[in-house]
This record gives structure tokens, sequence and C-alpha cells, in this order.
């Protein structure tokens, strides 16, 4: 009977988990940027893997790359993480999601310089993502191409 129950006990948690990590589904696709600076583009570009959500991040200056960032939605240690890779840093940054719901997460690690919390809210085919910390705020506004 014990190990029935720890059985029932793993299966559970484990779908718990699934359900989890597929919250952000809504976030799959290719978002284009509406409120970038005069000649600059950029865009967002998401897709669903085997460990969870993979994205890139490009910014255009004209046809110059001005900017890329690799970003991640994992589980690690039983917790859901946003992890920005970005070339002006050593390594990957963990952004511990604190909030999911079907429409929007929020991420935080309060020990990186900028930001400090990151925001993705979806509203129908538009996408907000801000990020903050140290008073600043940002507000990046994205439609799903």
């Amino acid at each position: 009977m014990r190990e029935f129950l720890l059985a029932i006990l793993v299966i559970t948690a484990t779908h718990a988990h699934a359900q989890s990590t597929n919250e952000a589904h809504w976030l799959q696709g290719t978002w284009n940027r509406t409120n970038g600076k005069a000649g600059r583009t950029a865009h967002e570009r998401w897709v669903k893997t085997a460990t969870g959500l993979q994205g890139w991040g490009v910014t255009f200056n004209g046809a110059d790359t001005t900017f890329v960032e690799k970003l991640r939605i994992v589980s690690k240690d039983s917790k859901l993480y946003y992890v920005a890779d970005v070339s002006h840093n050593k390594e990957p940054t963990y952004f511990l999601i604190t909030e999911i719901t079907p429409t929007s997460f929020t991420c935080e690690n309060p020990e990186h310089d900028f930001p400090k919390k990151i925001v993705y809210q979806l509203d129908g085919n538009k996408l907000k993502a801000t990020i903050s910390g140290n008073g600043k705020s940002i507000d990046y506004l994205f439609e799903r191409k």
C-alpha cells in the first residue's frame, strides 16, 4: 500500500510540474516590437522544446544586428526559471518565476543588477514585457506575427 501511495504521489507531482511548465505555451510564436526607436526593429521568437520553451530576442538598427539574447523557460530543482543569456554577461542569468497564469508570468532575481523583475502579459495578439529594478521600468510592446 505504501508503494502504491508513493507512486500516486510521484505521478501527481510530475503531472503538476508538467502543467506548470506548459502554462506559458501562449508565448510560442514570433512577436514584433511595436514601440521601438525609429529605425530599429526588434523581435522575439519562442518555440516549445522537450524541456520547456526556448526563445530568441533580436534587435536591428537598419540592417545591423545590435542586440541578441537567448531565452529559455525551464525547470530546475523543481522550480521554474526564465533564463536570459546575453553576450555582455559571462553566464546566463536565472530569474525565478514567482507567478504564472494562463496569460502572464512574473520572474525575479533580486541579485541581478538590472533588471531585477520581468513581467510578460498576453492580451489577445499583443504582448507586453516589462523589465524593472532600481526604480527604473521599461515596457516592450509586441504584436504576434
